[in-house]
């Protein structure tokens, strides 16, 4: 079965819009949903995407059998007001994509790492996932910050 142009152009648009992360360069785009602590949808071009952030990791709000865990509120409530509704960039490390199929990210707004802000607020806890680990130094800083505050 010979696939149409249209059909070929939708198949290759993904790899379009996300060629530019592929070869080190942020992507740009809109967050749109904030899902919880860790997970936002962001509009990409004409796509939405949904993205997990790297290194890091937040109590579930809507898990199917833990349910909501204690700070998953606060850690949603917290990443709404980092990153809601805002322009954000979006750095991509080794593995793009977990297998969920979300897109792995270093999330920034302006000069600020989301996932490392969320860790010195004392929202996140480190969960670092090789081979994405990038910025593993950085998290773990950010995590000895906020005790320190505390």
């Amino acid at each position: 079965m010979a696939l149409r142009r249209w059909q070929l152009s939708f198949l290759l648009l993904p790899l379009l819009v996300l060629a530019p992360a592929a070869q080190g360069q942020p992507v740009e785009g809109t967050v749109i949903r904030v899902v919880d602590g860790d997970t936002i949808y962001v509009k990409l071009a004409d796509r939405v995407e949904k993205i997990r952030y790297i290194g890091m990791n937040t109590p579930e709000t809507h898990h199917p059998t833990k349910g909501e865990e204690p700070g998953g509120r606060e850690a949603a409530e917290t990443n709404r007001r980092l990153v809601g509704g805002k322009r954000v960039r979006l750095e991509l490390d080794v593995r793009t994509r977990d297998r969920y199929g979300r897109l792995l990210a270093y999330v920034w707004v302006d000069d600020v790492m989301v996932n490392a802000e969320l860790l010195r607020l004392g929202c996140a806890q480190v969960m670092t996932v090789p081979p994405n680990v990038k910025h593993q130094e950085l998290l773990l800083r950010s995590t000895r910050l906020g005790e320190a505050g505390q």
